[in-house]
C-alpha cells in the first residue's frame, strides 16, 4: 500500500482518522513515510507533527490512543483513511472528535459535544 501513496513535496500525505464504530471523523493529520509504515506495521496511529517536525504516536502524552481496524487510500493515492478504535478521546482539547464545533450558515460556532477530559489535567507543564 505504501508504494501507491503519493506524498507531497514535503514528504507528507493527509490521513483521515475515523472511528470504526460510530463512523465519526475524529481528525485529519499528516503522515510521512515512516509514520505510515509504522502505523501499518504496529496497528497504532503515528503522525508527523509538522509544528515540531517529528514523528509521534497519537495519544503518546494523553493516553488516548488509536488502534487501527482498517486502512485505505483514495483513488489517486493522495490521502489515506484509517478506521480506528479510539481510546477515550481524539482531540487534545478533551473532546471525542477534533470536529466538536459546528459551523452554522451565518458563520457562528456551536459546541456540539461534551468534553471527555480536562486537558489541563492531562497535559501538565
Amino acid at each position: 500500500m505504501v508504494g501507491l501513496v503519493k506524498f507531497d513535496s514535503k514528504g507528507l500525505v493527509p490521513a483521515i482518522i475515523q472511528d470504526a464504530k460510530s463512523k465519526e471523523v475524529l481528525t485529519l493529520c499528516y503522515m510521512n513515510r515512516e509514520a505510515l509504515e509504522k502505523t501499518l506495521r504496529e496497528g497504532k496511529v503515528y503522525v508527523y507533527r509538522r509544528s515540531k517536525a517529528r514523528l509521534m504516536l497519537k495519544g503518546q502524552t494523553s493516553g488516548c490512543t488509536q488502534k487501527v481496524k482498517s486502512a485505505a487510500i483514495d483513488c489517486e493515492g493522495n490521502s489515506v483513511l484509517f478506521k480506528v478504535a479510539q481510546k477515550r478521546a481524539a482531540c487534545h482539547e478533551g473532546y471525542f472528535s477534533c470536529y466538536f464545533r459546528e459551523l452554522d450558515r451565518s458563520g457562528k460556532l456551536k459546541i456540539k459535544e461534551k468534553k471527555i477530559f480536562n486537558p489541563k489535567e492531562v497535559y501538565k507543564a
